[in-house]
């Protein structure tokens, strides 16, 4: 496990979604959907220890891309500063891969990930702060909402390239179906030990 620093105590203002734009260069993520183009793909499954293809739930395909280098020096800084600043969790750092995760339109068969909480054990430690990095421009598709359930109602979070998107991992999220195009994310999970 790659562990992390602890987060900075910055003014505390509790909420469970929120964002950092501009967190890589239009390069960088070139970049990242470069290296995960070229590693193995699969159909993406449900459940942990990735157990079942049920595309009614999920349509998709990954892959997976190690969780050292110059795009996990990245996330952990982003990651520490949205946890200090709205969460507040207590974090070890990163337990898995990051998933490079591509929802393309096909005829008749709509992308999408229904209704869904990342939390369970990564590796061995428990999820507790998911992060989503937008890698496409929104001008690349049509439908593929990132939706947050908050509250009493969904939430669609801003469509932006580059934008990541954190929440912690119990919180209900969905992707709406892709209805043209292709949306690429890179979908990164925290880990720490287990709620008391």
């Amino acid at each position: 496990m790659r562990h992390f620093t602890p987060s900075p105590d910055i003014a505390y203002n509790h909420t469970l979604h929120a964002w950092w734009e501009n967190g890589f260069s239009n390069d960088e993520i070139k970049e990242i959907c470069k290296i995960g183009e070229k590693l193995p793909k699969m159909v993406s499954q449900v459940g942990m220890n990735e157990g079942t293809i049920f595309k009614k739930m999920r349509d998709s395909t990954n892959s997976w891309i190690n969780s050292e280098g110059w795009i996990a020096d990245k996330l952990e800084n982003i990651a520490r500063n949205l946890n200090g600043q709205f969460f507040g969790l207590d974090l070890w750092g990163f337990a898995e891969s990051f998933q490079y995760t591509v929802y393309k339109y096909k005829k008749n068969q709509e992308a999408h990930y229904t209704w869904h909480m990342d939390c369970g054990p990564g590796n061995g430690s428990p999820r507790k702060l998911s992060m989503v990095l937008q890698l496409s421009d929104p001008s690349e598709y049509e439908g593929g909402d990132l939706e947050l359930f908050t509250g009493s109602n969904p939430i669609a979070t801003k469509k932006q390239k580059g934008i990541i998107h954190a929440f912690p991992s119990y919180v209900m999220h969905r992707v709406t179906p892709v209805t043209k195009g292709v949306r690429k994310t890179l979908v990164v999970w925290i880990a720490g030990p287990r709620f008391k």
